[in-house]
């Protein structure tokens, strides 16, 4: 999981979960504060994650909603042990592991949010090991067990999980969820333990081996589809690409289109499709090729600079996967603050791996077909 959080509208980039390095800037919360906005801004973006916002899927699987936190993060509710104790948790297609805090954990980030106490659930049981799951802008220490997780109304029984004893670092204390639901395949699960998905699908708990993942620019509507695919989120076909390695949901680009004219991943390259992540992350010459091309010009805290009254005139950024065109309007991968400043959303790494995040699921509707190994998406309605 990598959620790299853009935050021009307060005119810095957020740390957040990721594998690469990015420029430190202040958090969301600490710039809020700074301008005497934080109260208020709470207290008016107060929103309650329940079955209010649930749509009933039917045969198209089981609906769990999430909420949309500034487009920086997307989270749900579950519930574990026996009675249920509530978490949040964001379901991240880029890790495999569920991990929440554990009630024994004394760092300011558990004290910070939800802690689980396996002492009053009846169901929980210790594995008696240890685990460290590190990320490059925070990591968790925990210890192993197993419990029941219900994930919307499904009842997912002998869930191997992780409980966090320790969350170094500030980020942790700063997120809007409490844990992590990872939706990856098992081998990237840390410690060899049955991710979620798997574990549904062991028990027949899935009316197919699929999940499908919508993502509204609205702070409610979004939602994952345990189990079957809801066409009502999408327009036109589903386009499918295969998985090229299962550990992330990896797949296949074949070049990059600007103008009609190919300026990045030239030999072809290789993207995660990552819920975890919210920007559009690319190898540096990649990157750099794209900010040239549409305009952008480097400034402070990692940003990249547009005209704001340029964009509707911007090209189309266009990911060719499979043979399929992919556009991405300037609408999608620019961001515009209060104070009339609009920047590039597109992030450089120095790892080989694209990472199509929330900013690309937005506009298109994710289907993560686990029997066939392919990816399947949609233009988003």
């Amino acid at each position: 999981m990598k959620v790299l959080v853009v935050l021009c509208a307060l005119f810095a980039l957020s740390e957040g979960f990721t594998r690469i390095p990015l420029q430190k800037g202040k958090k969301m919360r600490e710039l809020l504060r700074e301008k005497g906005l934080l109260e208020d801004f709470l207290k008016e973006h107060h929103y309650d994650i329940s079955t209010k916002y649930a749509r009933s899927s039917g045969s198209q699987g089981v609906s769990e909603p999430l909420l949309n936190y500034f487009d920086t993060a997307y989270y749900g509710t579950i519930y574990i042990g026996t009675p249920p104790q509530e978490f949040t948790v964001v379901f991240d297609t880029g890790s495999s592991n569920l991990w929440v805090p554990s009630i024994i954990c004394q760092s300011p980030a558990c004290q910070n949010h939800q802690r689980f106490d396996p002492s009053k659930s009846s169901t929980y049981q210790s594995a008696g090991t240890n685990i460290s799951i590190l990320y490059d802008t925070g990591s968790m220490d925990g210890v192993v067990g197993s419990d029941t997780v219900l994930v919307s109304s499904i009842i997912d029984t002998n869930q191997q999980l992780a409980l966090s004893t320790s969350e170094p670092g500030d980020f942790f204390t700063y997120t809007s969820f409490d844990g992590v639901l990872g939706l990856a395949y098992p081998d990237a699960a840390v410690g060899g333990l049955t991710p979620v998905f798997d574990n549904m699908m062991n028990q027949n708990l899935v009316q197919q081996d699929v999940f499908s993942v919508y993502l509204s620019k609205d702070q409610t509507g979004s939602a994952v589809i345990w189990g079957g695919i809801d066409e009502s989120y999408c327009t036109g076909p589903i386009h499918w690409i295969p998985v090229s390695y299962q550990s992330y949901w990896q797949i296949s680009i074949d070049s990059i289109i600007v103008n009609g004219k190919v300026i990045a991943c030239e030999s072809g390259c290789q993207a995660i499709v990552d819920t975890g992540t919210t920007l559009l992350v690319g190898s540096s010459p990649d990157v750099s090729s794209i900010q040239k091309v549409i305009g952008a010009i480097p400034v402070p805290y990692g940003l990249n600079k547009v005209n704001c009254n340029d964009i509707p005139s911007m090209p189309d950024v266009i990911f060719v996967m499979n043979g399929i065109q992919f556009p991405l309007p300037p609408s999608a991968y620019t961001e515009q603050d209060g104070q009339g400043d609009c920047c590039s959303i597109f992030q450089e790494t120095e790892s080989y791996l694209w990472i199509l995040g929330d900013v690309f699921i937005r506009e298109y509707y994710s289907v993560f077909d686990r029997k066939n190994n392919r990816v399947g998406l949609a233009k988003s309605v």
